[in-house]
Formats: C-alpha cells, structure tokens, sequence
C-alpha cells in the first residue's frame, strides 16, 4: 500500500485555479487534502490538523509562504511534515532564501505534478521500507 493513500495534505495558494489543479491531481492519488488560499489560513490549518505534506506557494497574501514554512518547522508535531514551495520566484537566491526558511523541496512553475508528487513520496517514505 502507498503511503499516499492515506497521508494528509494542506495545498496552500492565492491562484484558485492552481489550488483545482493540484487538489484534482493529488485526491486522485489517494491523498486526503484540505487546502488554502493564504498564508494565515494554511497556518492555521496545518495546526489544526498536522498534515504529512505541506504544499505551498511563496507569494501569497497576508503570509507568504516562506512565513507559513518556518512557522511550521517551530511547529513540534507529529509527523514532522514534508514541506514543498512551488513558485513563480525562478532566481537561485528566492530558491536558497526559501530552503533557509525550511522548506525540503522547491519548484519553480509550472511544474509537472509527477514531479511534485515524487518528491512528497519521498519524504513520505518510511526508511525502513
């Protein structure tokens, strides 16, 4: 059994069009998602559920997602999440300012969501399989 079969995901971005694409995508691979529009509801989101993964956008209103990102690593919860920054931001000190902020992975848009989802496997991955 995947693990994404049963793993919790918060999908965190201002562009509702992007949000339908990545949620479609990722309930049919099995996960369990609930999503946000801006970085105050990701937050609080993600600490009134405590998802396995965490997609977020960088440059969403009120918290940007670096914000939300570095909120959550202080964050001492179970499962520790996979953090993914998917981004229209393409210079390599936006990708280092953001991985310094705690995200594990980082994609510049558009991204193929095979992609995305391979790196959420990954760190959803026990190391004992």
């Amino acid at each position: 059994m995947s693990l994404t079969n049963a793993a919790r995901l918060l999908i965190a971005d201002d562009d509702p069009e992007m949000l339908a694409v990545y949620t479609a995508f990722l309930c049919d691979q099995g996960f369990d998602v609930r999503t946000a529009t801006n970085g105050v509801d990701a937050l609080t989101e993600y600490r009134a559920w405590y998802p396995a993964a965490v997609l977020l956008d960088i440059e969403m209103p009120l918290f940007d997602g670096r914000r939300v990102a570095a909120a959550i690593r202080l964050v001492q919860a179970e499962p520790i999440p996979v953090l993914v920054a998917v981004s229209g931001l393409m210079s390599q000190s936006e990708r280092d300012e953001s991985m310094r902020a705690g995200f594990d992975h980082y994609f510049v848009k558009p991204t193929l969501m095979p992609i995305i989802l391979a790196a959420m496997n990954l760190g959803l991955t026990p190391s004992w399989t």
